[in-house]
């Protein structure tokens, strides 16, 4: 993995004009008319999150290369049904795109069902409705979902030396990209290359930083042997980093028990430089979160003026990423996972 294809900077998507029957290519390089704004709003999970603050950014400069009225909003926690009043704002608002990181894969279908309904254009963004999806018109997601559960677990693996019990500490009970992760990781561990490693627990921070520390500080009491924790959440990732670096439990630090224990999950760089500098964190993941707001920006403008249809197995050409092609459930991947340490982090800077 280049340095340049992990920080891709999005320098313009340029979509195929037409629609090759053949190829299934769904793609156009029609522009929005110059008579009309398209308002684009991107509703996160909750605010003062550092993750979506980073996808933000892709959509900001997005919305600003196609000329539409961009904002976003979002609530104060990653509750279930806490955007759906937010949702009705923008209905009211009269936006022409909703783009959404879902709390719930379900409650929120009949608001996202009554802004459809209005001729709104509604994106999910590195969360979808999972099992859910004909209430949204596409999805953006940071990586193949169907990875990152066998990904973290591997990663882990390779740190623990494929051994010993580990926890995971993640985001809200309802979070439907967590959930899909922690699944994908409870079936890798079947694989017998794992069978050495134990899941012994799993905890959820709620993706607040005072719960996520507490529940890392439970786990550290409970487990007083733990091998090792996954948390494949931002704010959980740094929560927890700052428990084990205060606690010396990270290998060779001076309260380790054995080998020590290993964190590792999915958190932006700069959260995380700190940890990985004092050997609380050895290795961790993610991939570039702008890459998301980009492409949703791309997407939304296409499919609202109705110069793509998506479809199965269609592709969305891009100028920095190429083909991408939306998969059964309409979901395009705006990036591969990339493994940071300290042999590249302080070359990233989001």
């Amino acid at each position: 993995m280049t340095r340049s294809t992990l920080l891709l900077t999005a320098l313009g998507l340029v979509f195929v004009a037409g629609c090759n029957r053949d190829a299934g290519s769904a793609a156009s390089t029609d522009t929005p008319s110059a008579s009309k704004k398209l308002k684009i709003v991107y509703i996160p999970k909750n605010t003062g999150n550092p993750y979506f603050t980073e996808v933000n950014k892709g959509f900001e400069e997005a919305a600003k290369e196609i000329g539409a009225d961009f904002s976003t909003t979002g609530p104060a926690a990653a509750d279930a049904t806490s955007q759906v009043p937010i949702i009705k704002e923008q209905i009211q608002r009269g936006v022409d795109v909703i783009a959404i990181s879902a709390n719930s894969p379900d409650a929120l279908d009949p608001v996202l069902d009554e802004a459809r309904s209005k001729g709104i254009t509604v994106i999910t963004v590195d969360a979808d409705l999972v099992g859910n999806e004909s209430h949204r018109d596409a999805a953006v997601l940071p990586a193949d979902f169907n990875t990152v559960g066998t990904s973290q677990v591997e990663l882990l693996g390779e740190l623990t030396g494929y051994e010993g019990d580990f926890a995971i500490l993640s985001a809200t009970t309802d979070a439907p990209n967590q959930n899909a992760w922690i699944a994908k990781m409870k079936e890798t561990l079947k694989d017998p290359k794992f069978s050495k490693m134990k899941l012994v627990d799993t905890v959820y921070g709620d993706d607040e930083p005072q719960k996520s520390t507490t529940e890392c500080e439970g786990l550290l009491a409970k487990h007083p042997g733990l091998r090792g924790i996954i948390s494949p959440t931002s704010v959980g990732l740094a929560a927890s980093a700052q428990v084990v670096d205060r606690a010396g439990v990270f290998p060779g630090g001076p309260h380790a028990t054995g080998k020590g224990l290993e964190l590792t999950g999915l958190s932006t760089p700069n959260q995380l430089k700190k940890f990985v500098g004092t050997g609380a964190v050895t290795a961790f993941q993610l991939w570039a979160p702008s890459n998301e707001g980009y492409l949703a920006v791309y997407l939304g403008q296409a499919i609202h003026l109705k110069k793509v249809i998506p479809a199965a197995g269609a592709d969305f050409e891009t100028k920095k990423l190429g083909k991408v092609k939306f998969s059964s459930k309409l979901e395009l991947i705006a990036g591969p996972l990339v493994k940071f340490d300290k042999s590249n982090i302080e070359k990233s800077n989001f």
